[in-house]
């Protein structure tokens, strides 16, 4: 169990919380997840540490509310208690690259920003690029800002930065003659199967952050599975981050929708409390 330390939203769909988590922190790096439930009858859900402050034993995580459990993670108030809270899990990101371009899609751009904070401090040259659907979604612009010395926010409508894709600011960065030692894309599945394809026609290395459902975070479930390379690997233990020329995103992406009917119903249950769960919140006062 974790105390949740501070809790803000950082737009209507995303939210930010620090939890203090002395053991977790004393051991995490960028590109590894945590396993959390938001209460006992929850679900337990991966979501990858967004930052850590190793003298205060925090760990920041960030998400966005797509479904029951993080619907109920975000009924949690500052003060509350967070039933499990496993990790450091998974690999850390490899950060040894001279110069980098790491690309965010959505809520993947929390994923994103600590693995460009740890270049910069080694010295890499980062350049970063966000990408969201509009204006409102934006989150971490400044906080990208000072780790990168270029920097393209994107969005699908033009309300604000410069409007197109991501990979549309990645190809202009390279047309302009940028030569990377290695591009680093988090974000939806859709987003760096195209960051991938793109790279790979110029033979640039480039990394994908797999988060899969899971359930034991130990490889013994296999509900991570993915096929990298022609062979099966698991995004748990063997992940998250792999080579994106060689993830199969087509299967990836068929195994994400299999559970659509699953979560709409979940996410339904849990917004009518009166019809299903949500115990915690009834136990707490916080619905009827």
């Amino acid at each position: 169990m974790v105390k949740i330390a501070k809790k803000r939203s950082l737009n209507p769909t995303i939210t930010l919380m620090e939890v203090s988590a002395p053991l977790e922190s004393a051991k995490a790096e960028p590109g590894q997840f945590v396993i959390l439930r938001a209460n006992e009858n929850g679900e337990r859900i991966p979501l990858t540490i967004a930052d850590f402050d190793r003298e205060r034993g925090t760990v920041t995580i960030i998400f966005q509310i797509v479904g029951a459990a993080t619907w109920q993670l975000n009924c949690l108030r500052e003060g509350d208690i967070v039933k499990d809270f496993v990790g450091p899990l998974g690999k850390a990101t490899d950060c040894g690259a001279g110069k980098v371009a790491i690309v965010g899609g959505g809520v993947g751009s929390a994923i994103a920003y600590p693995v460009a904070k740890k270049f910069h401090q080694q010295g890499s040259e980062v350049h970063a690029i966000t990408g969201f659907r509009t204006r409102d979604l934006v989150i971490l612009e400044e906080e990208f800002k000072t780790v990168s010395s270029r920097f393209f926010l994107m969005t699908d409508d033009g309300s604000y930065g410069r409007r197109g894709l991501v990979t549309g600011a990645l190809q202009l960065l390279i047309d302009q003659g940028e030569r990377y030692d290695e591009v680093i894309a988090i974000g939806p599945l859709v987003m760096m199967k195209f960051v991938a394809a793109l790279t790979k026609t110029h033979g640039i290395k480039t990394t994908v952050s797999m988060n899969p459902i899971m359930i034991d975070g130990t490889g013994m479930c296999g509900g991570c599975r993915l096929s990298v390379g022609g062979k099966t690997r698991f995004a748990c233990v063997d992940g998250p981050d792999f080579d994106g020329h060689e993830v199969d995103f087509n299967e990836a992406l068929a195994r994400s929708a299999i559970y659509r009917p699953f979560e709409a119903r979940a996410w339904e249950a849990c917004r009518n409390p009166s019809e299903v769960s949500c115990n915690l919140l009834k136990a707490a006062g916080r619905v009827s």
